[in-house]
C-alpha cells in the first residue's frame, strides 16, 4: 500500500508542475531589426541602398519618408496564459540615405518613459529628421500592425 501512495504523490506532483509551467510567461519577437554586428558591416558615406540590401536585407516598410530612409521595426510580445498578448517593447532602426542613395546615418530608436530616445546613432545629429514619424512607430505600441505600413 505504501508504494501506491508514493506513486499517487509522484503523479500529483507531476501534474502540479505541469499546471505551473502552463502559467509561465512566453516571450516572442516579431519583425526584423538587424543586429549591431550586421550594422558594423555598413559604412556610412560609402554604402548604398543596394549594398545595404545585400548586407541586412530590405525592410518590409521601405521608403516611408520619400525614399530618404528605410525603417526596420521589431517588437517583443509577452504571452501569459489566457490573457491577450501584450507588446512590451518596440525598436525602430532607421537607415537614412542622401539624394544619391548613399548611407547618411544609421539610428536605433526606442521608448523610455513614453518618450522617443535614440538608443544608438552612427552620425550624431541634434536635428533628428522624421522624428514625428518615429514617434508614430513607437508611440502606438500594441496598435500598429505590419499591414498598416502597406496601406
Amino acid at each position: 500500500m505504501g508504494m501506491a501512495v508514493k506513486g499517487i504523490r509522484v503523479a500529483v506532483a507531476g501534474l502540479l508542475m505541469l499546471a505551473l509551467a502552463g502559467c509561465a510567461s512566453v516571450y516572442r519577437n516579431h519583425g526584423y531589426n538587424p543586429t549591431d554586428s550586421d550594422l558594423e558591416r555598413i559604412v556610412v558615406g560609402v554604402d548604398t541602398r543596394d549594398t545595404v540590401a545585400e548586407v541586412i536585407g530590405r525592410p518590409t516598410a521601405a521608403g516611408l519618408l520619400n525614399d530618404d530612409a528605410w525603417f526596420y521595426v521589431s517588437s517583443r510580445w509577452k504571452h501569459f496564459a489566457y490573457r491577450a498578448p501584450e507588446e512590451i517593447e518596440r525598436q525602430v532602426l532607421a537607415v537614412r540615405f542622401n539624394k544619391s542613395g548613399v548611407v547618411q546615418n544609421i539610428e536605433r530608436f526606442g521608448l523610455e518613459n513614453g518618450k522617443v530616445v535614440v538608443l544608438s546613432s552612427r552620425v550624431t545629429d541634434s536635428n533628428i529628421k522624421g522624428i514625428g514619424f518615429i514617434r508614430q512607430l513607437l508611440g502606438n505600441i500594441g496598435n500598429i500592425q505590419a499591414a498598416d505600413f502597406l496601406k
